[in-house]
């Protein structure tokens, strides 16, 4: 699995659910299981099978939490470097074709927001504008075409 960039509290947040999904989580489906086993015959028991997916999908939401928290890697806003664009970045950019100005945070994929202005690192946006300058104009292939960005600062 590639690397997962991740702000300090985005990992409390993970880590967090991983607690819950671990104790409380756990705890309520195995309440569903001993519930539905009440019922009687398990092999035409909804009730059950319905715990048991939900069994599954819990462990399955544990390993890839697990594996995530695992691989994790911290931005660090205080010791980035703001003369280049990297991942923890905040960027405003220029689009050259309309003249049009956009604020972005580089983010790992797990925290990509474009909605919010967090582009992912992996994105044609995000891994373009990785390792620009301000002042530089980078060609940006997206699935809309080819546009041109003119880095005008990076901070925090």
């Amino acid at each position: 699995m590639a690397e997962i960039w991740l702000t300090q509290e985005e990992f409390d947040k993970r880590k967090e659910h991983l607690d819950y999904l671990k104790s409380t989580r756990t705890l309520e489906i195995a309440e569903m299981l001993k519930i539905a086993r009440g019922f009687g015959d398990l092999s035409e028991n909804a009730e059950y099978d319905a715990a048991k997916a939900e069994q599954q999908k819990n462990e399955y939401d544990i390993a890839t939490l697990e594996n995530e928290l695992q691989i994790a890697k911290i931005i660090d806003h205080a010791h980035l470097d703001n003369s280049v664009i990297n991942v923890g970045a905040h960027t405003v950019v220029r689009y050259k074709e309309t003249g049009a100005e956009a604020s972005f945070e580089i983010v790992g994929s797990a925290a990509a927001d474009p909605l919010h202005g967090k582009v992912s690192n992996e994105s044609p946006i995000g891994g373009a504008l990785i390792g620009h300058s301000v002042g530089d104009v980078v060609p940006v292939t997206t699935p809309g075409g080819l546009l041109h960005l003119e880095v005008l600062s990076i901070g925090e």
